[in-house]
C-alpha cells in the first residue's frame, strides 16, 4: 500500500475493482508473487506496472494476513507492504485508481480497510522515534512544511519543541530517539466554578 501527504492530508492509493468479489469497491494495489520473486521485489513490480510508482522513498514489510475468510473465493495469504512517496511526487495513475484520505476511506474490499489502519498506526509510531518523515517530505522543505507533513500523518498538532528532537541529518532511515512519542496535546482543564458565599436566611 502507498501513502503520501498532499494538501495537509494523509492519502492512500486505491484502485476500483471491476469484477467480483467486491465489484465496484476500492482495493489496495495487489498481485500474485512470482515463482522466483522475493516479496519486496514483487511489491515494487506491481506498483510500477499498475500505477507507475517507481519513486518510492521508503518501503517496508507491514504484516501478513492469514484469516481463512478474508477472501470468499478461498484461503489466500497476503503479505502487506507499506510504501511512502514524497509530497512532490505525482505518479501517473489510471482512471480506475485514485488517492483517498485515510481518515475518510470509501468502502474497501477484503480486509484492506483494516490493513490501511495498521499502516497508519505503524507510520505514526515511527514518526515519533525515527526520521521517516523525510520519506513524505519533498526534496527541499522548510521546517513549517515538515511540520505540516507530521500533522497530516499524526492527525494532531505537533509543537516545534517536540519536532526539534528529530535529527534530520540523513535521508536514510535511522532511529533518532527510541523512547520518544508524539502524543496529542492534552485538553485544557475547564476552569473551576467560582465559589459563591452562602446566602443568609432571614429569621
Amino acid at each position: 500500500m502507498v501513502l503520501r501527504v498532499r494538501d495537509r492530508r494523509l492519502d492512500c492509493l486505491l484502485w476500483q475493482r471491476a469484477k467480483a468479489p467486491f465489484e465496484g469497491q476500492w482495493s489496495l494495489p495487489r498481485g500474485p508473487l512470482g515463482a522466483t520473486e522475493r516479496l519486496g521485489t514483487s511489491a515494487s513490480r506491481h506498483l510500477a506496472a499498475k500505477v507507475d510508482i517507481t519513486s518510492i522513498a521508503h518501503m517496508e514489510q507491514l504484516e501478513t494476513r492469514s484469516d481463512p475468510d478474508r477472501d470468499p473465493r478461498g484461503r489466500v495469504l497476503a503479505t502487506a507492504y507499506l510504501a511512502l512517496v514524497a509530497t512532490d511526487v505525482s505518479p501517473r495513475i489510471p482512471a480506475d485508481t485514485a488517492w483517498h484520505p485515510v481518515g475518510a476511506l470509501p468502502e474497501t474490499a477484503f480486509d484492506h480497510g483494516s490493513i490501511i489502519g495498521s499502516a497508519r498506526e505503524r507510520l505514526r509510531a515511527k514518526l515519533s522515534y525515527t526520521n521517516i518523515g523525510f520519506a513524505l517530505a519533498p526534496a527541499a522543505f522548510t521546517i513549517a512544511q515538515l511540520r505540516d507533513v507530521y500533522v497530516a500523518a499524526l492527525g494532531h498538532p505537533v509543537s516545534a519543541t517536540n519536532q526539534q528532537r528529530i535529527q534530520f541529518v540523513s535521508r536514510s532511515l535511522v532511529v533518532t530517539n527510541a523512547f520518544a512519542a508524539f502524543r496529542p496535546p492534552s485538553p485544557r482543564p475547564s476552569p473551576a466554578p467560582s465559589a459563591r458565599p452562602p446566602s443568609s436566611a432571614s429569621a
